[in-house]
């Protein structure tokens, strides 16, 4: 369990949804995107949920328990990324199968024509 750190408030999570969060937030911030992360608190606790609002300008912590570096699942990025799009920003979603990835190219069904 790594932790991610946004302000004062700070949550433990799996180093791998961690590193999918990473790359969502890196990139709403680096376009200068502005957006709330809110997450379910542990029971221990007191359970609930916690939002915080992410600006440019937020301090921002991420460490990982384990050093190695973590598979990416570009389906998962995209499902975050469109939480963090969304009005009620970004919140963590289930990780897609990757398998199951629809190529919207591939996909894709082309009129035909009759000669």
């Amino acid at each position: 369990m790594g932790r991610l750190t946004i302000g004062s408030a700070s949550v433990k999570l799996d180093d791998r949804l961690i590193a999918h969060l990473e790359l969502v937030i890196v990139t709403k911030l680096r376009r200068h995107e502005p957006f709330v992360f809110t997450w379910s608190k542990d029971v221990s606790v007191g359970g609930g949920r916690e939002s915080q609002w992410v600006q440019p300008s937020s301090k921002i912590d991420i460490r990982f328990d384990k050093r190695a570096k973590i598979p990416i699942n570009p389906a998962w990025v995209e499902a975050l990324m469109a939480t963090a799009n969304s009005p009620s920003g970004l919140y963590v979603v289930p990780e897609p199968d990757p398998a199951e990835a629809v190529d919207p190219i591939a996909e894709a069904t082309w009129p035909t024509t009759s000669v």
